[in-house]
């Protein structure tokens, strides 16, 4: 079972994209980077935001990461939101999706995938 903590732009989270339904439905149809999981179970951790620009994604993780072990619901996998890469792309987000992506692996030891839905 992969068991993965999605985050989010909160610029965006639930402003234009309202309540995170295109993550949930993507993780329903395994589609866009959770085409992965095609054939195991896939649990949702968590679901939170990066901390707000200029991008405070590695204390908001160290958080969840240390919350998480509290609860014992560990994780696996770190998807950087769709949310997010656009951003980084339209929005002038100041995040290096990459250089987060080699942070957080070397920070917490967590795989990361960057992007969730295709939409």
């Amino acid at each position: 079972m992969a068991r993965i903590i999605i985050v989010a732009c909160k610029r965006i989270q639930d402003v234009t994209c309202v309540s995170c339904m295109k993550c949930f439905k993507g993780m329903r149809e395994r589609v866009g980077e959770f085409a992965r999981y095609q054939n195991e179970p896939l649990e949702l951790v968590a679901l939170g935001d990066c901390g707000d620009c200029p991008g405070l994604v590695m204390p908001k993780l160290v958080l969840i990461r240390d919350l998480a072990k509290l609860l014992d619901s560990d994780f696996d996998v770190v998807h950087l939101g769709t949310c997010i890469v656009k951003a980084t792309k339209t929005a002038k987000c100041p995040i290096d999706l990459e250089a987060t992506a080699r942070r957080i692996k070397e920070i917490l030891g967590k795989e990361v995938v960057i992007g969730t839905h295709p939409w």
